[in-house]
């Protein structure tokens, strides 16, 4: 995600020394196969999009449920939410411009969605550009996500270069907040269960690259289901700025994070266009794997995910798109699986 606005700068800064390669549950070196487009923009006369980007995507009653950034004609950056009951039915599926809801006007992008067991509560995070959050009982409709609050009172003196992209995660005792400032820096910051959403404490660098598109946005952390390990993967920018996953293990989230030894470099991804093929064998549609989220085992905050069933919802765009503006880029969603997974149908 790169809709990022000015920010005055701090003073900060941690170099971290390199871990050793982890040892990964998910199998590696990883292969994937992957969908044509299945999501693309529907624009009407107010939304004049030319993008869809960013998808956060959860099952519920029954229903696939994705919300995601849309970017239009006017260089506004906003939502939308769709759901249907299989992947099949994805193109068909009305969307709903987050923006009608008066709460939710304005510029709101870059979402993840969990329900919140403790309050009984869906939450939807968003950037805006600080990290804001609105919550709803009911997933289904978007007319009644509150209006924005904040997570913190202005930018953390620890953020020197911005921030973008948040993500939140939580364990038995502590919700975190995980982000990238696209200047090779990931975050983490946290609160106790109890006291989310408030009471975040101060950020801090977890990781750090001295090249930007080494360790650039679009982080996701989850919980890997049957293991005591946590995943992170990270969007960069490989040969010519195409963009890549490395990803990371970790067994906690205040602990220290060490690349997967085959899926930590442009030659050998998490996920990236040279280990994706298509389905059909057919040139792969998008040079780019970009900004997106794995396909949960739940909707909770825990954010844990199937490593033996690993399915991802991600951006990408046409081969032949030559575009100068980044806010006119045509990025449309498609599916990957991982080859290594069972044969489980996709629904």
């Amino acid at each position: 995600m790169h809709c990022l606005s000015a920010l005055t700068l701090g003073v900060f800064a941690v170099i971290l020394c390199r871990p050793c390669a982890a040892t990964s549950p998910i199998g590696e070196p990883l292969h994937w196969t992957s969908t044509g487009p299945l999501i693309a923009p529907i624009p009407d006369a107010q939304h004049p999009i030319v993008s869809v980007k960013d998808p956060t995507v959860v099952h519920h009653n029954a229903k696939w449920h994705v919300y995601a950034t849309t970017a239009d004609t006017n260089g506004r950056w906003s939502m939308v939410y769709l759901n249907f009951r299989n992947w099949a039915e994805a193109a068909q599926a009305k969307p709903y411009y987050i923006d009608a809801n008066p709460n939710l006007a304005g510029y709101h992008c870059a979402p993840q969605i969990f329900y919140f067991r403790p309050h009984k509560k869906w939450y939807l995070i968003y950037q805006s550009q600080h990290p804001s959050f609105s919550t709803t009982d009911d997933l289904e409709k978007p007319e009644t996500w509150s209006a924005p609050q904040a997570f913190f009172d202005g930018t953390p003196k620890s953020v020197v270069q911005g921030w973008l992209d948040y993500w939140i995660i939580c364990d038995e005792t502590h919700a975190y907040l995980f982000f990238s400032d696209d200047n090779g820096r990931f975050y983490r910051s946290r609160t106790r269960l109890a006291d989310f959403p408030k009471g975040f404490d101060e950020p801090v660098i977890v990781m750090q690259e001295p090249k930007a598109g080494d360790l650039f946005e679009a982080s996701c952390v989850y919980r890997l289901q049957g293991s005591n390990q946590y995943l992170c993967f990270i969007e960069c920018m490989g040969e010519g700025g195409h963009r890549y996953f490395k990803a990371f293990l970790s067994d906690r989230l205040d602990g220290e994070w060490k690349p997967i030894a085959q899926a930590s470099t442009w030659a050998t991804p998490f996920a990236g266009p040279l280990n994706v093929k298509s389905e059909d064998g057919t040139p792969l549609w998008t040079a780019d794997i970009s900004h997106g989220e794995l396909l949960r085992t739940g909707s909770d905050e825990t954010m844990t995910v199937d490593p033996t069933n690993l399915q991802f919802l991600y951006q990408g765009m046409d081969r032949q798109v030559v575009e100068p503006n980044y806010l006119l880029l045509p990025y449309r969603l498609a599916l990957l699986r991982a080859e290594s997974a069972p044969a489980a149908s996709r629904q």
